[in-house]
């Protein structure tokens, strides 16, 4: 069965979602099983999935059971979604019968109702009608396909080994059989350019995804990125042009129905701590960088050649933090120009709406 939000096609998962919020708010959480390569017959020059996912050798089918009970134990008990999540290398690039034996362990918490979904990330150019038919005999609703870009020259520079007509035949192929389809980008690669990650942004949309990560990239120790780098073959971006660039995908993305799953890589500690992390643009709260500079744009235009003694500024709920931006940066930015400056939640504003009280 295929189910539709405001035209858009959506999983059991988002379905449920949006019926629960008719009464309570909900959370949505992922039990992550991350396969560092396994399956993967290519090295990116980006990548070092080792160092990403933080460990070094993919779990066991058997330990599927543990980490889910573990997780299930530990989850705060709200009104909630639950889906397993099989992350990194190439999940339907693994031998069928380890595919068989990951999906078979991960469906039977979902037979008991004890999760909500299923879902995995896999290279575009290893999906086929076999893999799509066993993926759904064991309930798998999303599949993510690695796009990185749509550009055929990123592609080839970067490594990837595919094409983007596999991106383009591959996400027919997944929406065709039902799946909810999700397509994760990159920018700041090889070869890359503002007009060429918006072009690929585009063509996320086109495609019919209904999801998308998006990652900024960063040299990891023992990549070819970090040769290049330091042969000064490639310069990664910096921060301010990474916030720009994210800014305009995460504004494109919500006009055009595409939820942003995450923006910017969620490391192993050890790269938070600095230790693979050669250069690029990593901060642990990218997106709430971004958001930051979205309102701070709403603002710089809605009070311009405006001062006084007091701004009170009313925010819908859930865009009040964001609003006052990344450890108070908007609120202090507009202390520039009034002597106080109040943040109010207001349940009757939606998205980015508010309202400016002058005194």
């Amino acid at each position: 069965m295929q189910y539709y939000y405001n035209d858009r096609r959506v999983s059991f998962v988002e379905q449920r979602v949006y019926l629960c919020r008719k009464t309570k708010p909900v959370r949505h959480f992922n039990i992550p099983f991350f396969i560092p390569e396994l399956g993967c017959p290519h090295q990116c020059v980006f990548c070092d999935q080792h160092r990403i996912s933080g460990t070094q050798q993919g779990p066991k089918p058997e330990a599927v059971d543990l980490q889910v009970a573990t997780y299930l134990e530990t989850l705060p008990k709200v009104e909630r979604v639950i889906e397993i999540a099989f992350f990194g290398g190439n999940f339907t690039g693994l031998h069928l019968r380890q595919q068989e034996a990951f999906l078979k362990a991960a469906s039977k918490w979902l037979e008991n109702g004890k999760v909500n979904g299923i879902r995995l990330s896999t290279r575009p150019d290893y999906i086929n009608d076999e893999v799509l038919a066993l993926l759904k005999s064991f309930g798998v609703i999303s599949i993510e396909l690695g796009a990185q870009s749509l550009d055929e020259e990123v592609l080839r520079l970067a490594g990837r080994g595919h094409r983007s007509t596999h991106v383009e035949e591959a996400s027919k192929m997944i929406l065709d059989a039902g799946f909810v389809l999700g397509l994760q980008m990159m920018t700041g690669l090889p070869g890359d350019t503002l007009e060429k990650t918006l072009y690929t942004a585009r063509r996320i949309a086109e495609l019919g995804a209904t999801e998308t990560r998006i990652y900024p990239t960063l040299v990891i120790r023992g990549t070819q990125l970090e040769q290049m780098h330091l042969n000064g073959s490639y310069q990664p971006l910096t921060m301010d042009e990474t916030i720009e660039r994210c800014k305009q995908l995460l504004l494109f993305f919500e006009e055009n129905n595409v939820k942003v799953l995450r923006l910017g890589l969620h490391p192993s500690e050890g790269l938070s701590q600095g230790s693979d992390l050669v250069a690029g643009p990593f901060h642990p709260a990218l997106k709430e960088l971004v958001t930051t500079a979205i309102w701070k744009d709403i603002f710089r235009e809605s009070v311009r050649n405006k001062t006084g003694q007091c701004l009170k500024l009313n925010i819908a709920p859930k865009e009040l933090n964001a609003a006052i931006g990344h450890k108070a940066a908007n609120k202090n930015w507009l202390l520039g120009q009034f002597d106080k400056v109040v943040f109010e939640s207001d349940p009757e504003l939606k998205g980015r709406a508010f309202h400016a009280d002058y005194c």
